[in-house]
């Protein structure tokens, strides 16, 4: 039953005789469980002894800029930062005293982990975590602060789960299944209870994250049995996507590997019950990528200063890409902020993909000849937009190779730009979606030259507008070459750039009285030893 202390302004009556009129005609789960079935299973899910209501709230700024209403299911908010303790409770809440008494055992590397090891800490019994070892040690020591046992068993998932699944025979254990299991799929859909009693004016569409299909099975079966109208999109990462691709194949498809930096949805097999109410209750799919995910977190982050962690933000991310495809306006669009257990040192690494994601950023290799002044003549035809990232190393004496960034402000602007510099004679490869350059090469342009006679290595602390690179390079004497420059955008108000200045040692006099006219903080590093084991 529906707890006396949750806010409920709709009746367990009323939401019953919805479902009765929902559920003509039944809708087609085949042999199992029926969609009523789920229904009575979620409306006496015994999750609140341990789970909160969480806030269903609007995102103010991601709502104007879409021209939408978008609303997050704020389950980030839990006591271990993720929905999954409502699926592990009310699994183990239904087991028997002598079951209880035996202890459970899981098999997971995340936040099911923590889900089981905070029920099993209220209903004072054993619980047996097995996880990868590979496991970072944080959430090895959340697990056991929670009173835990963790077995380190394997280099994957798939590793623990075969050996949890030994070890729950040989000591008389319960397995609780992270998604396929009726009591789990029914404790996560009372988050789409929730949604529904909070909201009860027009919802267009809630989009859910897919891993192994718990959360979505439970959410959709209770929408479809009460407002089978609202439409139940499932959202997956393009590298992680068993679920859409079992659904299009009519069976379980196996993914040979996944992508691992939403590892939260990272399964290679859905389960047999998930699969068999997604292929029945799940409206349509949509496939996100790593860029669109970071821009997500950033976007969350400035509408409600939290950070999810990416299987949190899956569902902002397709609201995104949906809401580009809609001529339509207004719409009401809902969906669950998973969780929020983000590895802090992944955290660079979504700040710098997040631009791209949002496509406020485009990169470039640009060839320019090697000569003076045709760097200035570059940066012109850039105009008054910003440069997010330049990169270059003199190393050839007819060309020079850049590597820039460029932000940008609307979608098709870098294909523009890309015109624009080969029609000025700059031979450019537009790099915004090559995951090489992306991942690797921004950070490896550069190294010795022969050519870079009478450097001098210099850093200068410049303010963070535009104008202030053309400053720099209009100020300089035109008979010194810039023989490399490093720079990239950090979000703050002050930009670093590092600068190689080809200067004849007859010019001191003129290069010092440059630095003092530029006015700009700046360290000569000419005699850094780092300087000169790997650039010099």
């Amino acid at each position: 039953m529906i707890r006396a202390d949750v806010n409920s302004s709709v009746s367990e009556a009323t939401i019953l005789v919805q479902s009765r009129r929902a559920l003509k005609p039944p809708v087609k789960l085949g042999a199992g469980l029926s969609l009523a079935d789920y229904l009575q299973k979620i409306l006496t899910a015994k999750v609140y002894d341990i789970a909160v209501e969480t806030p269903l709230e609007i995102a103010k700024n991601l709502s104007r800029r879409l021209g939408q209403h978008v609303l997050l299911k704020r389950e980030d908010q839990q006591s271990v930062f993720s929905f999954k303790l409502r699926g592990a409770y009310n699994r183990m809440a239904n087991l028997s005293q002598e079951q209880l008494r035996n202890g459970v055992i899981c098999a997971s590397a995340g936040n099911h982990a923590q889900g089981v090891a905070l029920a099993a800490k209220r209903l004072g019994c054993r619980a047996v975590i097995v996880m990868p070892v590979t496991t970072p040690k944080v959430k090895i020591d959340a697990v056991r602060a929670l009173g835990a046992e963790v077995s380190l068993h394997g280099d994957s998932y798939s590793d623990a789960f075969v050996h949890a699944k030994e070890v729950e025979a040989q000591q008389g254990l319960t397995f609780v299944h992270p998604f396929d299991d009726p009591d789990v799929i029914a404790g996560q859909g009372t988050i789409g209870m929730e949604i529904l009693r909070q909201h009860q004016g027009p919802i267009d569409a809630v989009f859910v994250a897919i891993g192994g299909g718990g959360l979505v099975s439970g959410v959709a079966a209770y929408i479809k049995a009460v407002r089978p109208n609202i439409k139940v999109i499932g959202v997956q990462m393009i590298d992680s996507d068993a679920m859409q691709r079992s659904v299009k194949a009519g069976k379980r498809v196996t993914l040979d590997d996944v992508g691992l930096f939403s590892d939260g949805t990272a399964v290679k097999l859905v389960g047999e019950e998930t699969f068999r109410l997604a292929r029945a209750l799940v409206d349509e799919f949509v496939i996100v990528d790593t860029d669109a995910v970071c821009a997500a977190i950033k976007d969350v982050f400035q509408d409600t200063r939290s950070i999810l962690e990416p299987a949190g933000a899956m569902g902002v991310a397709a609201i995104k890409q949906y809401a580009h495809s809609q001529p339509q306006k207004g719409q009401t669009l809902v969906t669950i902020a998973t969780g929020a257990n983000m590895n802090f040192d992944s955290l660079r690494f979504v700040a710098e993909r997040a631009e791209v994601g949002e496509e406020r950023e485009a990169l470039f290799a640009v060839t320019i000849p090697e000569e003076r002044g045709s760097f200035k003549r570059f940066c012109e035809l850039i105009g008054p937009r910003s440069v997010t990232e330049f990169n270059y190393r003199i190393c050839d004496a007819q060309q020079a190779h850049v590597f820039v960034g460029i932000a940008t402000a609307r979608r098709e602007e870098s294909e523009k730009l890309e015109r624009n510099f080969v029609r000025h004679g700059f031979a450019t490869l537009n790099l915004t979606n090559d995951e090489l350059a992306k991942q690797h090469l921004r950070h490896m342009v550069g190294g010795r030259s022969d050519l870079a006679a009478d450097e001098r290595l210099y850093r200068f602390i410049f303010p963070e507008r535009p104008g202030a690179l053309m400053r720099f390079l209009s100020s300089m004497h035109i008979g010194w070459n810039i023989s490399l420059f490093h720079y990239r955008n950090q979000g703050a108000d002050r930009g670093q750039i590092l600068v190689g200045i080809q200067v004849p040692r007859s010019d001191d006099a003129a290069f010092h009285d440059f630095l003092r006219g530029l006015a700009y903080p700046c360290s000569d590093e000419t005699d850094n030893p780092v300087y000169h084991l790997f650039l010099r």
